[in-house]
């Protein structure tokens, strides 16, 4: 996953002309090394689907923008704004079906 700070959010979102996501996490949460590592395997499978991270504690103006209420949150993008937000990360196949409808969906 591609690293990204909130004004690279802000623009992509601008510029948006597929749907993405962003996995919002901090470095020292645990169940966030987790999550990650499961969308590592999503992103793996799902090489079309362009997926972002972003180090919340760099982002807090979005963040209270988009009200994430906490990490790991995983934000789905359509049309250049937040259409769903997952705080659990239970497995690969359930991100798996949250991602799915995101696949090669044009804003």
């Amino acid at each position: 996953m591609t690293e990204v700070d909130s004004g690279d959010i802000q623009e992509r979102c601008k510029n948006a002309d597929t749907a993405f996501a962003i996995y919002f996490y901090t470095p020292i949460c645990g169940t966030c090394g987790v999550a990650e590592k499961m969308l590592e395997v999503i992103e793996a499978t799902m090489t079309a689907l362009p997926l972002y991270k972003c180090n919340i504690n760099f982002a807090p103006d979005l963040a209270r923008e988009w009200k994430i209420e906490s990490v790991p949150c995983l934000s789905l993008i359509e049309a250049g704004a937040c259409s769903r937000k997952v705080y659990a990360m239970r497995s690969v196949p359930d991100l798996y079906n949250v991602l799915k409808p995101l696949m090669n969906k044009e804003t």
